[in-house]
């Protein structure tokens, strides 16, 4: 009896079949959890540069149309209009504009205030229109859903309630005189 055990564990020892089947099945999740995770961060990457733009073409054109002070619901359409890559833009993106002084120097609030299609509207965001030579900060967040919810880099993204991920942009201008 221990013989025949002894001459199987030798024959399995000997034996190289399956050896490509323990490869396939140590590395083939990683290169699946390289893979999706590069393309998560590159959809991530490829929004955040689009709406990034979008702020930036828009406050480029409020900053050179004087004396035109645009509504939040004008600017949100103006950025929305500019960014393609937020699907549901205008219900999925908050603004805040600030006129900050800058002999008195402040910080802007640290958390952004975003959507939540998990909860009530909550439409309050600080949004002054400024003066003529105003320095003017305005700080957007824009939502969306993740390609894949817990694979790879998005299980590694912060969510709201609703499972979605933010992009958060910032940029600032001096209001013109009109």
């Amino acid at each position: 009896m221990k013989t025949t055990i002894k001459h199987w564990l030798k024959s399995l020892r000997k034996s190289e079949t399956g050896n490509a089947t323990i490869e396939f099945v140590i590395l083939f999740p990683v290169f699946i959890f390289i893979m999706l995770s590069s393309i998560e961060l590159g959809v991530f990457t490829i929004k955040s540069a689009l709406v990034e733009r979008a702020l930036d073409v828009v406050v480029r054109d409020v900053r050179l149309s004087t004396g035109n002070s645009p509504t939040h619901e004008e600017l949100k359409t103006m950025i929305c209009d500019e960014t393609g890559a937020i699907p549901g833009c205008q219900n999925n993106i908050a603004i805040e504009l600030y006129n900050i002084d800058p002999r008195a120097w402040y910080d802007i609030a640290e958390t952004t205030t975003c959507t939540n299609r998990a909860e009530e509207v909550d439409p309050v965001t600080t949004f002054h229109n400024g003066m003529d030579n105003d320095l003017m900060v305005v700080r957007i967040c824009a939502k969306y859903e993740t390609l894949f919810e817990n694979i790879g880099m998005s299980s590694l993204m912060q969510r709201d309630s609703s499972g979605d991920v933010a992009i958060v942009a910032i940029s600032a201008f001096v209001q013109e005189p009109s």
